[in-house]
């Protein structure tokens, strides 16, 4: 069975945070590193299906809906701003630390509003069917969107995904050569 959007975004946010929680728990470089690909791309994947899904649904579904996607749409491009420097520092850099929980300060302040708030209102004003539908929607586009931050890049459709289009190949090609965590290493 499909799980509501709200699910699936609450999901992401489980799995970004868990990515987090493992930088800063680590101390080895190595797994640092890889954890750190894992959170970019997590992130970057997730902030672009929200603006290309989820944030049109608020603009569609609920009242003052529009206002609400724009303030969320600010509050992503502060996330990838943040995001943008983080994805080039070394874990042996002194601000490596500091940057990512500046970065997850603001971010779980942002997800916090989104899961108490926000997604109530969109799946109180949407059928289940329509909240499904959202959900398999936002996990399609994380496939074809960028997986690194590029915060000069367009933030609303059509021009969001016209950018995304073009810069997902090289941001996919390029992770070919990243470190990644094992599998045996996510979810532990």
């Amino acid at each position: 069975m499909t799980p509501r959007i709200s699910e699936t975004v609450k999901q992401d946010h489980r799995e970004i945070q868990a990515c987090a929680d493992r930088i800063l728990a680590s101390t080895s470089r190595d797994e640092q590193v890889r954890f750190q690909n894992l959170f970019v791309w997590d992130l970057a994947r997730h902030a672009v299906g929200e603006e290309l899904v989820v944030y049109p649904a608020f603009e569609k579904h609920i009242r003052d809906g529009a206002a609400l996607a724009q303030k969320d749409r600010e509050e992503h491009q502060n996330v990838i701003n943040q995001l943008k420097v983080f994805q080039q520092l070394d874990p042996s850099n002194e601000s490596f630390t500091l940057t990512l929980t500046h970065l997850m300060n603001d971010l779980l302040a942002h997800m916090q509003e989104e899961e108490t708030n926000e997604l109530v209102l969109l799946e109180d004003s949407i059928s289940e069917h329509d909240s499904q539908s959202l959900s398999k929607a936002f996990n399609r586009t994380k496939i074809f969107v960028p997986s690194r931050a590029h915060p000069h890049a367009p933030n609303k459709p059509p021009f969001e995904t016209a950018v995304g289009l073009l810069t997902a190949p090289i941001d996919q090609l390029a992770d070919l050569f990243r470190k990644w965590p094992k599998s045996d290493q996510v979810g532990s």
